[in-house]
């Protein structure tokens, strides 16, 4: 199957983290930042509760290609898409 997006959820206690297989570049961010998180040889590869929430975020925010994704559990009110680009943040202040 090709052309669609393939978009996996992984549900831990304080972050989702969802991964879209199409648009990830293999650049490893994620499993040089976090192993214990995301680790390739293991089913599922992604366990969000392998570490705090707000270092999963930072880690899943450097993704340079926007396949990682996050979402806080409570207060769900972060949310994190797509790659950093150049510095800038969002200010929904």
């Amino acid at each position: 199957m090709s052309g669609g997006t393939n978009k996996k959820v992984y549900e831990g206690k304080k972050v989702t983290v969802t991964f879209e297989a199409g648009l990830c570049r293999h650049a490893a961010e994620c499993v040089r930042g976090l192993p214990e998180v995301f680790d390739t040889g293991r089913r599922p590869w992604i366990r969000p509760d392998g570490a705090e929430a707000e270092r999963l975020a930072e880690v899943v925010g450097r993704c340079p290609s926007g396949a990682l994704q996050y979402e806080l559990v409570d207060g769900g009110a972060e949310t994190r898409t797509g790659p950093r680009r150049s510095g800038a943040t969002p200010s929904g202040s």
